[in-house]
């Protein structure tokens, strides 16, 4: 279930007084804001958004090229791949350019005639979203602008079959043999952007100060399509094994991970779990387990444990969900309460976490916390986050809550009896 976003403000009221009004023809007559966000295909002579930033400025007129050029309205000399790569990495590199970029693509996914060039648009959004979020000004706009497209695909084909049945050219049989490459249904992709947009702005985009690679951007675009190991839920994620591992009961990104930090002596490593591993390597490595591949190459066992609880903490759901979290905070202090509400969990919810723990006891062993400093207080600090999340706003109660979370795990790992995990995979 997709919710409602946060702004119901449209996207005029926010460009009534952000755009950068352009003119046009001798008068300079100023072009109305409806003109302004509707698809263009000319070049533009200044940024979409109101800025002082010279940088920004110059940029923001090229981009609106590569954004042109990605969607099939402008020829370029580079494959769309290598077009959406200069145009994610401009934005990832240049922070002002991220909001230029979107009301860019509003624009020309506005009122857009062609099929495939509008497909093209939201599909360079979509990969955008894996990079970088929007402002958090622009964000709610941004949001209603994608939610308006989630049910927009019988409007869509109605607006372009009444252009046909205006304009019967001489094109109209190449378009017809056209429509098998159009590109998938509008819907499909704003839905994915609607989920992208609310998970990057918590989140964050991409890290490191590795710039963007062609595979990264693959790997966006596929992800629309083909869900990703990461952000998806534990329901999907099983769904999606289901053919190359069919007698797992458990999520293979989370037995593979775990056994690689084993394999590479992680239970004797100082600091495990707590000191992260080199970022790129690790979005690296993400990159090879969405493709159901652990290279051998791993040397670092701080990489697969950066991993794996990226992988716990971008759960669409988190392994304990939401409903139970108030019992888990009430019984912080109490053992068996806290072992019973592990009982109450779904099946596969309650397998996963239970993995987790089996997990976190071998670390707790004395004979590793002796090299790893990482006691089962340490463990509990680091991995609560990752398995409980609080919904308040409030500094005070989220304070207050991370104490409880980090308890009631340091009480599971201490007594709850994983003994059955063994030889579960």
């Amino acid at each position: 279930t997709l919710r409602k976003p946060i702004s119901q403000s449209s996207m005029a009221d926010w460009a009534s007084k952000n755009l950068n009004m352009h003119t046009q023809g001798i008068f300079r007559r100023r072009i109305s804001i409806s003109n302004m966000l509707s698809w263009n295909g000319g070049s533009i002579k200044k940024p979409m958004l109101i800025t002082s930033n010279r940088a920004i400025k110059k940029e923001a007129c090229e981009m609106f090229k590569l954004v042109q050029s990605y969607m099939g309205d402008r020829q370029a000399r580079m494959d769309r791949n290598h077009v959406a790569l200069v145009t994610v990495t401009k934005c990832w590199s240049m922070q002002g350019l991220r909001d230029e970029l979107y009301i860019q693509l509003i624009r020309q996914t506005t009122d857009n005639m062609c099929y495939r060039s509008l497909a093209w648009g939201w599909e360079l959004m979509a990969i955008s979203l894996a990079f970088f979020s929007p402002s958090p000004k622009f964000q709610s706009y941004l949001e209603g602008y994608i939610y308006r497209h989630l049910d927009s695909d019988e409007k869509i084909a109605q607006h372009m079959k009444d252009l046909k049945n205006k304009k019967i050219t001489k094109s109209r049989k190449k378009r017809k043999q056209n429509t098998e490459d159009e590109g998938l249904p509008i819907s499909t992709y704003a839905k994915y952007c609607y989920r992208k947009l609310q998970k990057v702005a918590i989140t964050g985009g991409k890290k490191g100060l590795r710039k963007p690679t062609v595979e990264e951007i693959m790997h966006a675009r596929n992800a629309i399509l083909t869900p990703s190991l990461f952000g998806s839920s534990l329901e999907e994620i099983m769904l999606r094994q289901q053919d190359m591992y069919p007698g797992n009961k458990l999520p293979w990104v989370q037995t593979q991970l775990s056994q690689q930090v084993l394999a590479l002596g992680g239970e004797q490593t100082e600091g495990i779990f707590r000191i992260p591993g080199d970022i790129d390597e690790v979005n690296a490595l993400k990159l090879q387990v969405d493709q159901w591949k652990i290279p051998n190459s791993l040397s670092d066992p701080n990489i697969p444990a950066s991993l794996l609880k990226l992988w716990y903490r971008e759960l669409e759901e988190p392994v304990i969900p939401q409903q139970f979290y108030k019992e888990c905070i009430s019984n912080y202090e109490n053992p068996d309460a806290a072992v019973a509400v592990v009982q109450l969990l779904p099946e596969l919810n309650r397998l996963v976490l239970c993995y987790l723990i089996h997990f976190l006891q071998i670390f707790a062993q004395p004979s590793n916390v002796g090299r790893t400093k990482m006691d089962v207080n340490n463990l509990a600090m680091v991995m609560a986050p990752n398995c409980l999340r609080c919904q308040s706003d409030d500094p005070r109660i989220i304070f207050e809550n991370t104490r409880k979370e980090m308890s009631f795990l340091r009480m599971l790992i201490v007594h709850l009896d994983t003994s059955f995990i063994k030889g579960l995979v």
